[in-house]
């Protein structure tokens, strides 16, 4: 059993209510906590946002949702269920894949459809190595799930497991991309099974096999999409989680923390004082450490993933080509790495993630109208151009994105916008997230499992850290259990069981905040 805190934790507060503070949240209201959420935004969701403009509901975060039986987890731990609030469609195809040469490739998470549709795209040869490489991608998340993700880690000793064989039987300590070329030749379909890499913050060339759990993740469970969007997520978090007992506070930021000895005893707002026996911080690393005094003892510097550039568009009409998610990959591959993680350049022949949330829930925007989000990674701060460089470049990045996605076939595309937001490296950095990405810390090997920012913090007794920066890391479902590991360092591990909170419970945790 992982470490826990010592001393009494009946009264938790929960700094940030995003995904991983709600998680925390409904876990430890689960396990009989009074649980105070504090939130400096005026709704919950953290990066998962929205924003309401000209009839459009826009989902400023996360588009994709795999794994959605992790947050029926943590509705589950309060007697509640994700399905009895949020109306999920899973996606078929999950993506659709549009190439340089033109070719076009749906990927679906169903075995024989997507065997059928490898078979189709490049031929018998290719659906044989897709059947194996699917059976290995599942055989990798088996073995990792259990011991390396939904897992704290107290010391690099706990990796020392029967697993961590297996592991490397698998070849997870191999490279990401070299290992899927074992299954597959074509070209194309390779960079189906390894653009994930992006969310780990790496090339594929350079990330651990081991990640390619991510590809597993939406390439065989699938991905779903909330019907009034991904936030429709957070937002019935947060509701189940008051309807728990849970005291949300909106609107108000985080000044301090008030500390007697080794132990943080409140946690102080622009609006008030909120005693505490403990305290999650879901922020940011930096602020984090910032308001418990303390730095990360590392040997080596924080290493950043890349950022990206978001073009949110309200359009009046859309292109059949595209599916709910689309990949237009360019020409270039490996070249378009190097610039975003060691150049510090934006893609010359950039890959890009179009989403057209519209395609599943019209209500999105006004009839008639349509919704496309364009994702362009570009580098972070640290290595590529500075907040203050953006807020030229950001505008003629614009124009270019809509110049090249008009000759990949989106004829019209730029006189078709009524609405749109754009966001930048500049924003992301507005918002507080270092390096100017919202992808936090990159997932190299020296900052992975054991080696990644802890989830509790040496000098300081009661307070644990969740969310993207720390155990086990970036995305919807790891941020999901990033919360449930932070409650479980609260409370000595999962609930037994799903319980409903009664009045009484509810009435005492909505006192706990003063």
């Amino acid at each position: 059993m992982s470490r826990r805190l010592p001393g009494p934790t009946d009264r938790v507060v929960v700094v940030g209510a995003g995904l991983s503070g709600l998680s925390a949240a409904l876990h430890l209201l689960g396990a009989g906590r009074r649980v105070t959420l504090v939130e400096r935004a005026p709704v919950p969701g953290g990066r998962a946002g929205v924003d309401e403009r000209g009839g459009y509901r826009i989902d400023t975060g996360p588009s994709v949702l795999t794994m959605p039986d992790l947050a029926d987890e943590a509705f589950a731990a309060v007697g509640d269920s994700l399905r009895a609030r949020v109306s999920l469609v899973p996606l078929h195809p999950a993506y659709r894949a549009l190439f340089a040469d033109g070719s076009r490739l749906d990927v679906h998470s169903e075995a024989a459809a997507m065997e059928s549709e490898v078979a189709r795209f490049a031929g018998p040869a290719e659906a044989a190595g897709y059947r194996r490489l699917r059976a290995w991608l599942r055989e990798l998340y088996t073995v990792q799930m259990r011991r390396f993700i939904d897992a704290d880690f107290d010391s690099p000793l706990s990796l020392l497991t029967p697993d961590l064989a297996r592991l490397a039987v698998l070849g997870g300590f191999g490279r990401w991309d070299a290992r899927v070329g074992r299954f597959l030749r074509d070209e194309r379909l390779r960079r189906v099974f390894t653009f994930q890499a992006l969310y780990a913050g790496l090339p594929p060339s350079r990330a651990l096999a081991a990640y390619a759990v991510i590809a597993c993740m939406d390439t065989v469970h699938g991905v779903h999409f909330p019907r009034g969007g991904v936030h429709a997520l957070p937002r019935a978090m947060a509701d189940a989680a008051r309807d728990a007992g849970a005291a949300l506070l909106l609107g108000r930021t985080v000044t301090r923390l008030e500390r007697h000895g080794g132990r943080v005893t409140a946690v102080v707002t622009d609006q008030g004082r909120i005693p505490c026996d403990a305290v999650v911080l879901t922020c940011e690393l930096a602020t984090a450490y910032r308001l418990l005094g303390r730095r990360p003892v590392r040997l080596l510097r924080l290493r950043h993933s890349p950022s990206a550039v978001l073009l949110h568009l309200g359009t009046d009409r859309t292109w059949p080509q595209l599916a709910h998610h689309t990949l237009s990959f360019g020409r270039a591959w490996g070249r378009t790495f190097d610039e975003l993680t060691r150049a510090g350049r934006l893609m010359s022949d950039p890959s890009l993630l179009i989403t057209r949330p519209t395609a599943t829930d019209p209500a999105l925007a006004p009839p008639g109208r349509h919704l496309h989000q364009v994702l362009a990674p570009c580098p972070n701060t640290d290595i590529g151009p500075g907040p203050v460089a953006w807020r030229s470049l950001g505008p003629r990045y614009r124009d270019a994105l809509l110049r090249e996605l008009e000759r990949r076939g989106l004829a019209g595309l730029g006189s078709s916008v009524e609405e749109e937001c754009l966001v930048t490296p500049a924003d992301w950095t507005a918002h507080g997230y270092t390096a100017g990405t919202p992808f936090s810390v990159a997932h190299s090997f020296a900052q992975t499992g054991p080696f990644r920012p802890r989830n509790l913090v040496d000098g300081v007794d009661n307070a644990v850290l969740a969310g993207c920066g720390t155990t086990p890391g970036v995305g919807v479902p790891t941020v999901l259990l990033s919360g449930k590991l932070a409650a479980a360092r609260v409370t000595g591990g999962p609930a037994p069981a799903a319980r409903h909170i009664t009045g009484a419970a509810r009435h005492a945790t909505a006192g706990a905040a003063r």
